[in-house]
C-alpha cells in the first residue's frame, strides 16, 4: 500500500511548480505593487546602461553610437594617468568616510531616542519636525547655510564677532568645506533615516523588554541588550547599501558648495563627470569615469555582503 502511494505521488518538479503558482496567486496584489518600481528600474536604470558602450569609443554625436570609432580602453588609461584622478578619488573617499563615521550612526541614535518617548503625541510631533528637512531640496538647504554662514551679515559670523573672535570664511575655506557638507547631510537626512529603524524596533517583542526589566536592566541596558541586537540585521543591510554608494555622493549638493577657492577638496567624481561631460563635451571620457565609479561600488557592495554573511548575517542577497 505504501509503495503504491509513493509511486502515485507527483514528481517533485511538478509539485514545486504547483506550489509556486499557488503562492503567486495568493500574493498577486503584492506582485502588482512591484510593477511600478520594476518599470522604473528597467526604464531609468537598465536600459540606459546601453550608453556605457561609448566609454570604449571616441563618441561623436553626429555619428551616433554605431558610427563612432572604437578606441578600446583608451579613456580608462587616460583616467588612471590623469593627476586629477587621485585628487577626486581622495576627495570622494574622504567625504564617504565622513558619511560613515558621522552621519550613519545619527539616524540609529535618533531612532533609539524617539523609541524611548512614551507620550505618543510628543513623539509624533518630534518625528514630523525631524522629517521636514528631507523634503527640502539641496538648493534650499545650501541657501539657508549661505545666509547663516556668510561673512556679510551671517548670524554665525556675527556671533563669532560678538564674542571677540575673527570671522570665519566657512563657504570658501578648504578646512571648513567637509564639516559644512556633513552637517548639512545630517540636518537634512537624519530624521528621514530613522523610519526604517523605528519600523524594525516596532517589531520587537515587548516580552523581551519585560524579561529584561525583571532581570534588573535599566533603560540603557535594555537598549544595549534588547533593542540593538534586534535591529542589528537592519543596520548591517543599510550599511552594505551605504558602502555600495562609496563613490556616489550626489552631484547637486556638492556642486552647490563647490567654488574656485575650495575646489581642491570639493571636486568629486559626480562634479568631475559633469564638468568633463557636459561643459567640455568629453562624452566618452566622462562615461568612462562614471563606469569606473559604478564598478567600484559593485565590487565593494559584493565584498561587504560577503563579510556580512561571514559573520552570520543575512546580507542583501
Amino acid at each position: 500500500m505504501s509503495d503504491l502511494s509513493v509511486q502515485s505521488a507527483p514528481p517533485v518538479q511538478t509539485r514545486t511548480r504547483s506550489e509556486r503558482w499557488q503562492r503567486l496567486k495568493r500574493n498577486k496584489l503584492l506582485y502588482v505593487m512591484i510593477i511600478p518600481g520594476l518599470i522604473y528600474f528597467v526604464v531609468f536604470k537598465y536600459i540606459p546602461m546601453y550608453g556605457l558602450i561609448i566609454s570604449f569609443q571616441n563618441y561623436k554625436p553626429h555619428l551616433g553610437v554605431t558610427g563612432s570609432e572604437w578606441v578600446g580602453w583608451m579613456h580608462f588609461e587616460r583616467l588612471f594617468h590623469d593627476p586629477m584622478f587621485w585628487t577626486i578619488f581622495k576627495n570622494t573617499l574622504v567625504l564617504f568616510l565622513y558619511n560613515i563615521l558621522f552621519y550613519f550612526p545619527v539616524p540609529i541614535i535618533l531612532a533609539l531616542m524617539l523609541n524611548e518617548l512614551r507620550k505618543e503625541w510628543f513623539k509624533r510631533t518630534i518625528q514630523s519636525i525631524v522629517y521636514i528637512p528631507h523634503f527640502m531640496s539641496w538648493v534650499i538647504v545650501v541657501s539657508i547655510s549661505f545666509v547663516m554662514l556668510t561673512q556679510d551679515g551671517g548670524i554665525i559670523n556675527d556671533l563669532i564677532a560678538y564674542f571677540g573672535f575673527n570671522k570665519i570664511n566657512f563657504l570658501m575655506s578648504t578646512d571648513w568645506f567637509r564639516p559644512v557638507y556633513i552637517l548639512q547631510v545630517i540636518w537634512r537626512e537624519a530624521g528621514w533615516g530613522t523610519i526604517i529603524y523605528l519600523a524594525a524596533m516596532a517589531a520587537i517583542d515587548p516580552q523581551q523588554y519585560e524579561a529584561a526589566r525583571i532581570d534588573g536592566a535599566n533603560r540603557f541596558r535594555q537598549i544595549w541588550h534588547v533593542t540593538l541586537p534586534a535591529i542589528r540585521s537592519v543596520i548591517i543591510v543599510l550599511l552594505i547599501l551605504k558602502i555600495g554608494d562609496v563613490l556616489e555622493l550626489g552631484f547637486e549638493h556638492v556642486y552647490l558648495l563647490l567654488n574656485a577657492m575650495n575646489r581642491e577638496v570639493a571636486e568629486i567624481f559626480d562634479t568631475y563627470v559633469y564638468t568633463a561631460g557636459l561643459r567640455q563635451g568629453q562624452f566618452s571620457y566622462s562615461t568612462a569615469v562614471g563606469f569606473f565609479k559604478s564598478f567600484v561600488g559593485l565590487i565593494l557592495i559584493m565584498m561587504a555582503n560577503w563579510l556580512a554573511k561571514k559573520f552570520g548575517e543575512e546580507g542583501v542577497y
